[in-house]
């Protein structure tokens, strides 16, 4: 999800639209691990970050993207329903526009793992200021619909100006589905020595299934399933499978090498609470994992 106000990029030279790039020999592109931005993290940091990471370690993370952009016009009610939804479907993670008045709402109704997306890194600071654990470049679907796509340079250098404002932040990075498979790789490889800490793949966006049914779920997960299965084996760090996913395709995301799943459209979708928890627990239950006890606060909201 872009961070309001992110479009302005569109008139930086960088994010002219253009046909993606190669990334260049990995011995002339290689840049210093992380600890060339290193500064002394403290002991909450570096908890923070465990706790962020641990359901990827486990291979049980399951992230779920909200429009919630219209939430000030929609109330507190429309938030808490959601966040409900989230805790009692089983999701590990949440992730929301980068808005520090979103993070905030947030914040005061669910103790999940925030994470914000945009491809602004300016735009990061105040949302973690304001209580995001985990920040996300990444959610080019809207650049896509303009005819811009993001080059490997582009997203690199991203990454190393992220990294070096937030040094201590866990770190996701989306790889372009634009990118030809071997060039998804090489990518990652990249962004894993630039201080990535996840590699999220994309791709339900760009594909037209034939069939209906099951069969149609498998296609449209396709493309990200193949780039998850190849990227899982080219880096060391968790890879998050995000894109076209359903229950059906969720289990074969982790069996494929993923160490979790992001899902969002097929939630966002629907403007029925219900029918969103029982999405997001088809999704969890597939992937094995324990719906989340609700809290009494959560319980009592008054909607």
């Amino acid at each position: 999800m872009a961070a309001p106000g992110s479009l302005r990029l569109l008139q930086a030279p960088s994010f002219a639209a253009a046909k993606c790039q190669p990334v260049g020999g990995r011995a002339s592109a290689r840049r210093a691990p992380r600890p060339l931005f290193a500064v002394r993290a403290s002991a909450a940091d570096a908890a923070n970050r465990d706790a962020v990471l641990k359901a990827f370690r486990e291979n049980r993370a399951l992230k779920t993207s909200l429009r919630l952009y219209d939430v000030k016009k929609r109330g507190l009610c429309y938030t808490a329903f959601v966040c409900c939804f989230l805790l009692e479907g089983g999701a590990t993670h949440v992730d929301i526009a980068c808005d520090k008045d979103l993070v905030k709402l947030a914040m005061d109704l669910t103790n999940l793992p925030i994470c914000v997306s945009s491809v602004d890194p300016s735009a990061f600071h105040s949302a973690v200021q304001a209580g995001a654990k985990m920040v996300e470049i990444g959610n080019y679907d809207s650049f896509y619909e303009m005819g811009i796509e993001f080059s490997s340079e582009q997203i690199l250098k991203l990454t190393r100006e992220t990294r070096k404002m937030l040094p201590d932040i866990t770190l996701s990075v989306t790889v372009p589905h634009t990118l030809s498979l071997p060039d998804q790789m090489r990518l990652a490889e990249l962004l894993e020595e630039e201080g990535a800490d996840i590699i999220q793949t994309e791709g339900g966006k760009c594909s037209s299934p034939t069939k209906p049914g099951v069969l149609g779920l498998i296609e449209k997960a396709t493309p990200t399933l193949a780039a998850a299965y190849s990227i899982s084996r080219a880096v060391s760090i968790p890879v998050m499978c995000s894109s076209g996913l359903s229950s059906v395709t969720a289990p074969m995301a982790v069996t494929a090498g993923a160490a979790g799943v992001g899902v969002g459209s097929a939630i966002n979708k629907l403007n029925d609470v219900v029918a969103m928890i029982a999405e997001v627990r088809s999704i969890a239950q597939a992937m094995e994992l324990a719906p989340r006890i609700v809290s009494e606060t959560l319980r009592t909201i008054s909607y």
